[in-house]
Formats: structure tokens, sequence, C-alpha cells
């Protein structure tokens, strides 16, 4: 299922000049087709398993746990629950007709469904059900307003929302809390743990190009683009201004406490799908491919970004972080293969389409890039071409396992 965040949870020697012979013309010769690891993507239309040659479609109203685990697909008035690598169901529950569901919780045990289909922005409405499901627990909500769900807390008694505004003919909205056992909405807190002022809570704008989980689940990075007239918190409690055009959004899922870390110009100004952000191993990266530039820093000290530069370029953007080091940015079909302590470029490789998504198998030795209809993978050292997969309708690869 798209949604407002197309979740592509990135995993992350000198390479040689021979990097480059995965060259176009190399990938359209015969290459194998049967993938060896499991693959989880988003179609477009619901969650896809990729197991050798077979694709197999989950079913168009799913939904998949950010940690890869789990799927939640409704079939009729059922949702059921399914162990993502095998397909093998693990429990299913009556909840009637009409509803889609749209986040599960870290703990997987908990899904939020809605009775729409996800939009950016949503069709305007004045209340809007939520209905929580889990073992021998079923919550349904009637909100005031245009709501939206985002995340589950990570002890899941509460569930972050959008409230987009105004409810008739939403443009912007603001992340709010609501507390599972009261049904109230709150706002969240500022990073020193305060209660956000009424007239001080942030609205957002732009565009929320893509959401990064931390690797212990309990921080959940956002990009935003676009933002020449977004004012954080911290502007309107101190009468400050604001400049900035892309920033992350980082949400504290366990303390409840929301910060916006500002990139530097000339991130936000070019085309938001030349944006992507990855998170791994203590540190978070932006690639912006229009202006060839990558920003980098510490996701304990969410210090001012240092920038690393790379050739501009025009395509879309996806990065990520491999676990020896290596960090890699595709600006479409050519990746960057960085050192990503110092920045320094170790080589380049060619992929078959623009990339959507990049992941390393298990075992580190396979480099999986999401294509146009395709899934393709390569040597994670030479960068040569090792095979192609058609996937059709795909629109990020988001998982291996």
């Amino acid at each position: 299922m798209t949604t407002r965040r197309s979740f592509l949870a990135l995993s992350g020697g000198v390479l040689a000049a021979s990097a480059l012979a995965g060259c176009r013309e190399q990938a359209a010769a015969a290459v194998p087709s049967a993938v060896p690891d499991v693959l989880l993507a988003d179609s477009g239309n619901g969650i896809v398993r990729i197991r050798g040659t077979e694709v197999r479609p989950l079913g168009p109203r799913s939904v998949l746990s950010r940690n890869g685990t789990t799927a939640y697909v409704v079939d009729g008035t059922g949702l059921q629950r399914i162990e993502a690598a095998t397909g093998a169901p693990t429990h299913r529950q009556d909840i009637g007709g009409g509803w889609a569901p749209r986040v599960v919780a870290e703990s997987s045990d908990l899904c939020v469904l809605t009775g729409s289909a996800p939009a950016e922005p949503p069709a305007g409405r004045t209340t809007s059900p939520l209905l929580v499901v889990g073992p021998d627990r079923r919550q349904k909500f009637t909100l005031p307003g245009c709501v939206e769900p985002d995340a589950f807390t990570a002890d899941g008694t509460g569930l972050f929302v959008l409230d987009w505004l105004p409810a008739d003919r939403p443009d912007h909205y603001r992340v709010r809390l609501l507390d599972l056992t009261d049904g109230k909405l709150y706002p969240l807190l500022t990073r020193d743990k305060r209660p956000v002022p009424e007239g001080a809570e942030e609205q957002m704008r732009g565009r929320g190009r893509q959401a990064v989980y931390a690797a212990d689940r309990q921080t959940l990075y956002t990009l935003y683009t676009h933002q020449p007239e977004h004012q954080h918190t911290r502007n309107l409690l101190g009468g400050t201004r604001s400049h900035v055009h892309a920033f992350v959004h980082v949400l504290h899922l366990a303390e409840r406490w929301a910060y916006c870390l500002d990139l530097p110009d000339p991130f936000g100004h070019g085309p938001a799908e030349g944006h992507a952000l990855a998170v791994a191993g203590g540190q978070l990266a932006v690639l912006d491919t229009a202006s060839g530039s990558i920003a980098r820093t510490d996701v304990e000290t969410l210090a001012a970004p240092a920038v690393t530069r790379i050739p501009a370029g025009r395509g879309a953007a996806s990065i990520g972080f491999g676990p020896d080091g290596r960090l890699f940015a595709a600006d479409g079909a050519e990746v960057h293969v960085l050192d990503r302590s110092a920045g320094q470029q170790l080589g380049r490789w060619s992929l078959p389409t623009a990339a959507r998504g990049l992941r390393l198998s298990a075992d580190g030795t396979r480099f999986y890039a999401g294509g146009e209809n395709e899934v393709a993978w390569l040597d994670s050292t030479s960068g040569e071409l090792r095979g192609r997969a058609r996937v059709d309708g795909l629109v990020a690869l988001l998982f291996v396992s």
C-alpha cells in the first residue's frame, strides 16, 4: 500500500574501476531471473513477496510492519496477520467490512485501520473513524476532523496521527498524539520533554518524502522538502523565523517528543524525488541529487550536518548504509559508493533502471535495487550485475530476508 511515507527500509576494500562494468549494455544481457533471497516490496497495489521466480501479492489491502516481519491483510470482513518472510497466516480476526489496514505497531501485535484509502492530501471530511485491532483487542474511535494514522507509540498505548487542516479542504497538518486510553488528541512534547503550548504546534505544508526507523525502533525520522514558509515550534516559541526548505522531523516514539533537524541550502530546492534519507549505525544521511549533496550527522547529537559532495544529477534518489562502512547513494540508475565516515568516493556502479530502494542481502554478498517493474541484484564487492526479476508495478523495494 502506497502511503504518505514510502518506507524504504535501507540497509546498509576500495572498489576498483572495474565496478563500472555493471553498465547498461551488460544489464541488457541474459542474467538469472530467480531471486536468491526473500524480498518484500510495495507494488502500489499492496505488498508483494518475491522468492525464486514467484511474485506473490499479499492483497490490495495489505500493510507491512516497519521491521518487515509481519503483514496485515484485509480479506473480506476479516483481518489476517501473516508472517511476511514465509507468507504463513498466524492469526485471523473478524472486523466487518469497509476497513483498510494502515499502520502496524512495532510489537507487530497491533494494527490500525481506516475507512478510506491513503492520499496526500486526503479528501476533506468532518469525522475520521479509526479501528485498532490486536489479540483480544478491538477499539473504534471516531475523531473530529480529518485525521490520518502515522505511527504507534513504542508501548502501544498511543497513536501518532496527522491532523489535517482545514478539515473540509486539507492542505497542511500537525502531528498529534491519540491516547488510546481516553480517546483524546494531545500535542507532542518538545525535545526537552515539555508540552508544546497552544498555538506553537508545527504545521507541515510540504511533502513528507520518506520515513525511516532507527535500528532500536524507538525513533522515526521523516524527511520533508519544500517548506519555505514552515516555522518550527522553537521559532514560534522564541519569536524567530526559519528560512529552510528541507528538514528531518525526528519523532521519539517512547518519550513522545519531536524535533526538526534543519538541512542546509540547497536541500529542498530541487525536486522532492531527488531527496532520500537513510539511518543506520548512529548516523543519519540525506541525499539531494540535484545539487550532488549528502548531509550527514549523528543521531544522538543531531548536530548541524556536514555535507559531502558527489556529481550533481537529475535522477530520483535512493540511499542506504552498508554494514561494512560504505554508503550507497543512487542518482537514478547510477550508484555512488562512498566511505561513510570520510565521505570519500570508492566507486560508481550502474543499474539497469533508476533505483527504487536499495538493500543488501543478509550475508552482505548481494546488493539489491528496486527498479522500473523489476528488481536487480549486483555483486556487493564488484558492482557487477548478477540477476534481474520482473515485478510489475514495483514502487519500492522494502526488505530483504
